[in-house]
């Protein structure tokens, strides 16, 4: 595959930013060139740095209600319709939390299917690499990397997710208060046992509607592959879903030789200089591998700062004087990390959080311009934070753990160029995650 403009085939939309680096790291652990760009690129950038075989732009949809997320989306929709692009993946989370009224993907399929003349609207409700599984159109998720598996709505920490609970398992219900009706179902029966002419005739039946693709198992991602693929090129598609569409895709490439590439290493070396992480998220799992962090006291190799969440919010004065304290603690030569604790009913909302942490990480790395590796933990808290630094786009650096990507920074900011980031989802990540992120991976 080249990368001219003409090329590129794949564009990927991640509605925040961890998982849009999840997708990024998908393409490179395939061996494929791939870019992942806060908001939609220049393309005189883009063929400064390319050529690509996928191309992402990752954005805040997920946090956003529905008139600012078409706002956002839209012109991702225009970029995908001037480049010609075969595939434009609407990434959401894998557990696919939003609401009518905050990350709507319902106002995303709306707002996007103007650019993408097919009339299949293709949703992968499932991704196993992640503990992901999708079954009769009903959603489980993993507590957790390797951890028990639940229903959705049963789900410890997203049938309880402070912005978007998720309380329908059944994502085509799910979806019609989102406005998708009608959502019709190839089931993992089908995608056992069927012939492909059975499951293109399938397809080729459902017009007009969308489809919801059961996964179980990785097995089904290389035939959902087929099918996406062979669409596209019949007309432009949208599709729907985690990054199980793009590995989906990628089976099926290499199926028919478009991706022959060898899988790359994908060691990552110790942090030369201190590590800054700000930990926004409020999962009992960020939370369990703060504690990871921080065992041992003062023998921890990291330093703790306990987040006063209300001041950092409402006072200016007090996120300059908590980046001057964790500051000095870099310059110390201890790396740090940032958290927030459990929210409590009554006080600031999760998006104020999520900015003030924003505002936080510049400062921080503003006063500790050495610092060249840090990381963010909390979807909605990566996209807002991100936003505040002078980036373009972000490279892959490497993977720390699975649905856990380390990026380099693209910046015209000399101090901000080639920062290594990592952003993290709250659920994503192993108990030693932070540890990982400090002393590499081997």
């Amino acid at each position: 595959m080249t990368g001219d403009r003409q090329a590129i085939k794949y564009l990927w939309y991640g509605d925040d930013f961890t998982g849009a680096s999840d997708t990024l790291a998908t393409f490179a652990e395939a061996g494929l060139k791939a870019l992942l760009c806060l908001g939609v690129p220049d393309l005189g950038r883009l063929a400064a740095v390319g050529p690509f075989d996928a191309l992402g732009i990752a954005g805040a949809a997920r946090s956003m209600p529905p008139e600012a997320l078409r706002r956002e989306v839209d012109p991702v929709g225009r970029f995908a319709q001037e480049l010609r692009i075969t595939l434009l993946h609407y990434k959401c989370c894998s557990t696919f939390d939003s609401s009518p009224t905050f990350g709507s993907l319902g106002e995303a399929i709306r707002t996007l299917e103007h650019y993408m003349p097919n009339p299949l609207r293709a949703i992968v409700g499932g991704q196993p690499s992640l503990g992901r599984y999708c079954a009769f159109g009903n959603l489980f998720a993993a507590a957790g990397t390797g951890g028990e598996v639940f229903r959705i709505d049963r789900h410890p920490t997203m049938a309880h997710h402070p912005v978007t609970p998720m309380s329908e398992a059944d994502l085509r219900l799910h979806l019609s208060k989102q406005g998708v009706p009608d959502i019709d179902l190839v089931d993992w029966r089908q995608l056992d046992s069927a012939s492909d002419e059975a499951l293109d005739a399938r397809i080729a039946a459902i017009e007009g509607r969308a489809v919801m693709f059961d996964v179980l198992q990785t097995g089904h991602l290389q035939r959902i592959g087929r099918q996406l693929w062979q669409s596209a090129h019949s007309a432009p598609l949208l599709a729907v879903g985690a990054s199980s569409v793009a590995e989906a895709v990628i089976a099926h490439w290499r199926e028919i030789g478009l991706c022959t590439a060898e899988v790359p290493a994908l060691e990552i070396a110790p942090a030369r200089d201190p590590v800054f992480v700000l930990a926004g998220s409020q999962s009992a799992l960020t939370a369990a591998q703060v504690e990871t962090a921080l065992a041992g006291g003062s023998n921890a190799r990291y330093r703790s700062v306990a987040l006063d969440i209300p001041s950092i919010v409402s006072d200016g004065a007090a996120v300059a004087t908590t980046a001057e304290q964790c500051a000095s603690l870099l310059r110390q030569g201890h790396s740090v990390i940032a958290h927030t604790g459990r929210m409590t009913d009554g006080g600031p909302s999760q998006l104020s959080v999520a900015q003030a942490g924003g505002r936080l990480l510049a400062d921080v790395l503003r006063r500790a311009p050495f610092v060249r590796r840090a990381g963010v933990a909390g979807g909605d808290t990566s996209s807002l934070a991100v936003e505040a630094l002078d980036i373009w786009a972000l490279g892959f650096a490497g993977t720390l753990s699975k649905g856990v990507t380390l990026t380099r920074a693209n910046s015209e900011d000399k101090r901000i160029d080639g920062l290594e980031l990592m952003l993290k989802g709250g659920q994503m990540g192993g108990p030693d995650l932070f540890e990982r992120l400090l002393g590499g991976v081997r």
